[in-house]
């Protein structure tokens, strides 16, 4: 019987507790919004197939408690991760200061390969304390994508989590095409490694 998909990518959603972490998850996955949701206690990981370039992937995404007593627990979850959702809540300061921790630790403890975005979540509300720009500064001095998100009024959700998608497949794909031409035909229809694969 055939795959249900070509390729699974494991996801993380990082950022300290109450910035929405569940909710963007609740949102993208089974399209609904919850104001009486449970806080995440410990790892919870839902799962979803979307469809990149004709190919069927299946997105594992984590969603990890951002309290500080749970920060050595989710450690083993970085292994096998492909990208990371890094979350601030747009009305916290503090979870927006915090952000620099959490890419400090994903530089310890992921691949440093992996794809990152930061997102500025509940940006519906009007007195935001952290304006969308200082979001934006920040992710350009990072070097990764900002998205300012609503998982409430469901704003760049979709778009947050495609956009990073996109980016691993692309990766994937140049891995694939990498290897490919790494491998040669000889005489006699051997195959011979390149000795100037990096």
């Amino acid at each position: 019987m055939a795959s249900e998909y070509d390729y699974m990518f494991k996801l993380l959603i990082l950022g300290d507790s109450g910035v929405g972490k569940s909710c963007f998850l609740l949102r993208f996955v089974d399209e609904s919004f919850s104001l009486s949701h449970i806080p995440t206690i410990g790892i919870d990981y839902k799962t979803k197939i979307v469809e990149l370039d004709n190919a069927k992937i299946k997105l594992q995404i984590w969603d990890t408690a951002g309290q500080e007593r749970f920060k050595t627990i989710t450690k083993t979850y970085y292994s096998g991760a492909m990208g990371i959702i890094v979350a601030y809540d747009c009305t916290r300061p503090e979870s927006f200061d915090n952000v620099r921790s959490w890419v400090e630790i994903i530089k310890l403890h992921a691949s440093e390969h992996i794809a990152l975005v930061l997102i500025g979540n509940k940006s519906d509300i009007a007195d935001s304390k952290v304006p969308e720009e200082m979001g934006e500064n920040l992710a350009r001095e990072l070097g990764i994508t900002f998205f300012p998100t609503s998982a409430k009024n469901n704003i760049r959700v979709n778009e947050t989590v495609m956009h990073l998608a996109w980016e691993i497949y692309r990766r994937k794909l140049y891995e694939i095409i990498g290897n490919a031409a790494n491998v040669r035909v000889g005489k006699g229809g051997k195959k011979k490694k390149s000795c100037c694969k990096n």
